[in-house]
């Protein structure tokens, strides 16, 4: 995903300025694409001059007034195009994963303590998204956008619990770990 086409989509549900959109992205495509107040400011800038968006004439004209902005057909043919585009899945990347495989060699000092912090936020976001899913996607919310929208909320709830447990499964492994040799495990 990249982050015109995250701007873009939001655009399309709701026209916004910059300060909105930057909101918009805490409360909801944050989860799964983050950026900055910058990034956002910089990629409007981009859009608009590639004819993918535009400002929306204001009704009063005021100095330091919000600019808001709206996708034009040139914008919505862009991220049609790259919605239906094929892309491979790219490889998951995770320090705290390498971290563990590192301490294979050179010991775990440190690292339960780290499991136990990273157990206890995915803990919170699992329970924010399960909030977010009683709110916002009762049963009888059943069309097709508000699908599709589920759909990614579910992605996340699946993640953070696949996480839960298995960082409850490491950590259970942790306390049936031999006690660390002097050489820090690598067997010399």
């Amino acid at each position: 995903m990249s982050l015109p086409h995250a701007i873009l989509t939001a655009l399309l549900e709701k026209p916004s300025s910059g300060l909105e959109l930057t909101r918009r992205f805490d409360k909801s495509i944050g989860y799964f694409w983050s950026a900055t107040h910058q990034q956002i400011y910089r990629e409007l800038g981009k859009l608009e001059a590639e004819g993918h968006i535009r400002t929306l004439p204001s009704e009063q004209p005021a100095r330091g007034q919000k600019k808001r902005y709206e996708v034009l057909p040139a914008g919505r043919a862009e991220l049609a195009r790259w919605t239906a585009a094929s892309q491979e899945p790219k490889p998951h990347r995770d320090a705290l994963l390498l971290r563990l495989r590192a301490a294979a060699v050179v010991g775990t000092a440190g690292l339960e303590g780290d499991l136990r912090r990273h157990l206890d936020l995915h803990r919170r976001q699992l329970t924010e998204y399960e909030e977010i899913e009683k709110r916002d996607f009762p049963p009888d919310k059943d069309g097709r956008q508000d699908r599709l929208r589920h759909l990614v909320l579910r992605a996340g709830i699946d993640l953070e619990t696949f996480w839960t447990q298995w960082l409850t499964h490491a950590l259970n492994e942790f306390a049936d770990l031999p006690a660390e040799e002097a050489d820090g495990g690598r067997g010399e």
